[in-house]
Formats: structure tokens, sequence, C-alpha cells
């Protein structure tokens, strides 16, 4: 295995977490269509990923628990994380100095981490 091509998260209301992921972080919804899912797009297409109505019985299942999404980030990290606050999104602690560059978590509504990155120069 090379690459990964594509990502699919389950999650629990479909509306929800449309909204958090389109209004809160700034994903754009791509194109594609599909009733049980919502498809996007970040940084002008670069990465696409999905959320999507359960494909199995997930009452009393912990979603998210390990799970970490990295997205790669042209702008300013203080400027993101002050964004994100600002839209009530829970972050996982302060922006963090890491050896691929800074780095700030915000936790989903399903539990999921998405990190964002700001990669060394």
């Amino acid at each position: 295995m090379r690459k990964l091509e594509f990502t699919s998260l389950q999650v629990r209301d479909l509306e929800v977490s449309k909204e958090f992921y389109t209004n809160k972080l700034g994903f754009e919804l791509s194109d594609a269509t599909n009733p049980a899912a919502c498809i996007f797009k970040y940084n002008q297409g670069e990465a696409s990923f999905a959320i999507r109505k359960p494909m199995g019985n997930l009452d009393n299942k912990e979603l998210g628990v390990g799970v970490s999404l990295w997205f790669a980030i042209d702008g300013n990290m203080e400027d993101l994380q002050t964004g994100l606050l600002e839209k009530g999104v829970v972050l996982l602690g302060p922006i963090q100095n890491t050896p691929f560059g800074k780095t700030i978590i915000a936790k989903d509504p399903d539990g999921y981490n998405i990190t964002f990155l700001q990669a060394n120069q």
C-alpha cells in the first residue's frame, strides 16, 4: 500500500456533522452526491473525505476513539485557532509544536480528532 485514497467516517447525525464540518471547520461540500453521505473537499480539493450514515447499529458504541485525521493548512495556525474558538469548536489543548510542525486538534460531534498541521518550512 502506498497511498490512502479516501476516508469515510460513520456519524450518528448526518446533519449535525455536516453543519460542523462546513460551518465550523470550513470544509466545502463536493459536487458528488450520495443520499447516505456528505462528501467534502478541503484546500481546493487536495483532500477529500466523507461522513456517512451508519452502515450498522452504532447504539452504545464509542465513535472516534483512536481516530485522528490530519489536514495540512497553508495559513497561520494562530488565526485558525482564533477562528475555531470563535465558532465554538472544542479544541483538545493549545497549539502544539511537533517534529512535523504546529498542530491543533479539534473534536467533532462524534469524538473524531481532526488535526490541522502547519508544516515546518
